[in-house]
């Protein structure tokens, strides 16, 4: 998720006074409005909790009211501690940091709490509504849904709510996972469109934990719903013998025996994205990407027209990150983005290990970069939960005073400046086991430009630490 402060606004209070608000954006979109004294109270909550040493520096109170310049130096200095607060694993992830973000998110909507009825879509197209309060978090939506469609406790945690947009064509773009720091229902709301929903697809990607949640009727009949859905949209392979194999199948209603074939096909459980852009192997060429099986997996049109297909496997890259910027609408300015309305552009790159030997960038140009980044963290957590030898189920469900809790393994470690940016030309390797030597899992690299509005959000991979030169 990217956090970022790129513009204020000067409100009115009740008072008839007026005073500066900071627009807090997540991903690009507005999440709340809030003041600077609502920030300052929030850090030094965050201080008494966690303690002066953990806490990231937080910009002074002033005496006299600011000039515009600084306001700026101000929104400038409290967007880098947002971003700091956010990628701390610990801060990040703490119910003070997100409770504040889910209150700040519901008063800036003014929606006031109450009862409502909200729609979830499952893969086949049906709705299920849930009565549930205008403030109640991703979490208990998700506890709601599973309630209604009586699925167990223990198998809650194999699903997530993701946010879809669903075009003319009936074709859907994942936005992103729903996160633990935003009101489902608000969320859905501000967005003021027919054309978004929120679904419910299982949140794991190893198909082994597929027969978990077939043991359940209810389970089986999600998954079901799910791989009949990839399959008509395409993003499953299906020849002319498997299909006719698959209509049998369905006919008789023998939905695991699908399922199991459905598990033999080409990106079965992948997510597959929207086509844009990347510069590998050439800038400039269109890439349709899917995400799945510990991959990611592309198809490129080279610029002779010619198709190419290749994948990227998550344990030969070393780190990623996500980069966003706000770029004017071609109006006939260069100006950045003050008065006029503004577009974000996200990219995800990754340093790859092409050979023994060699790390290369590869960048996509998405605006769903960070859905692309949240499923390669996913695919992290979810094989170091597995070469540890521990649950799935604890590492989905699992809490630690009120926050998801990542095994020891998995925490942030203190490292040197990261580049500042992606390097084809940065010196090769020796050996494997020092790649992690300088990126800790979410580093912080600030960013010089004006017009990058998150900084840079660096995922060092702890599944890269464990390949030897050997295995490559």
């Amino acid at each position: 998720m990217h956090f970022s402060i790129p513009e204020t606004e000067v409100r009115s209070g009740e008072n008839g006074s007026t005073y500066v608000a900071y627009n807090i954006h997540v991903n690009g979109v507005l999440h709340c409005r809030v003041r600077y004294s609502q920030l300052l109270g929030l850090h030094e909550q965050i201080k008494k909790e966690y303690g002066s040493n953990v806490v990231p520096a937080f910009p002074p109170k002033k005496i006299f009211t600011l000039t515009p310049a600084e306001v700026e130096q101000r929104r400038e200095q409290l967007e880098k501690y947002m971003q700091a607060v956010r990628q701390d694993p610990l801060l990040g992830a703490s119910e003070m940091f997100n409770s504040f973000l889910r209150k700040a998110q519901q008063e800036t909507q003014q929606i006031p709490t109450e009862d409502v009825s909200l729609d979830i879509c499952l893969s086949n197209g049906q709705k299920v509504t849930v009565n549930i309060l205008t403030s109640d978090q991703t979490e208990d939506v998700l506890d709601a849904v599973a309630t209604k469609l009586d699925l167990p406790d223990d198998l809650v945690g194999y699903f997530s709510l993701y946010l879809v947009h669903e075009g003319v064509d009936g074709g859907l773009t994942f936005v992103r996972k729903l996160q633990e720091f935003e009101l489902p229902y608000v969320s859905i709301t501000s967005l003021r469109s027919s054309e978004f929903h929120i679904l419910l697809r299982k949140s794991y990607w190893d198909m082994a934990y597929d027969s978990d949640v077939m043991d359940n009727r209810i389970g089986l009949n999600l998954l079901y719903a799910q791989t009949v859905s990839d399959i008509e949209r395409g993003w499953i392979l299906v020849n002319k013998d498997q299909h006719r194999q698959l209509k049998s199948l369905q006919e008789k209603g023998s939905k695991k025996e699908f399922i199991h074939l459905g598990q033999t096909l080409k990106y079965y459980g992948y997510i597959k994205f929207d086509p844009c852009i990347t510069d590998f192997p050439e800038k400039g060429c269109q890439v349709i990407v899917s995400a799945g099986n510990n991959e990611l997996n592309f198809h490129v049109k080279l610029p002779n027209d010619q198709m190419k297909e290749g994948s990227f496997k998550v344990t030969r890259m070393r780190c990623w990150r996500v980069t966003s910027s706000q770029v004017p609408i071609a109006n006939g300015t260069t100006n950045p983005c003050g008065s006029s309305k503004c577009e974000v552009k996200l990219e995800l790159a990754f340093e790859y290990l092409m050979s023994k030997d060699r790390l290369q960038w590869v960048t996509i140009a998405s605006q769903q970069a960070i859905m692309m980044s949240i499923c390669l963290q996913s695919m992290v957590d979810e094989l170091m939960v597995k070469k540890s030898g521990g649950s799935i189920k604890k590492m989905l469900r699992k809490r630690h005073n009120g926050s998801i809790h990542r095994p020891d393994c998995q925490q942030t470690v203190k490292s040197p400046p990261l580049l500042d940016s992606p390097d084809p030309n940065r010196e090769q390797i020796v050996k494997l086991s020092t790649k992690l030597s300088s990126v800790s899992l979410r580093g912080i690299s600030a960013s010089n430009s004006a017009n990058d509005i998150s900084g840079n959000d660096f995922h060092g991979n702890y599944a890269f630490e464990g390949i030897g030169d050997d295995d490559l």
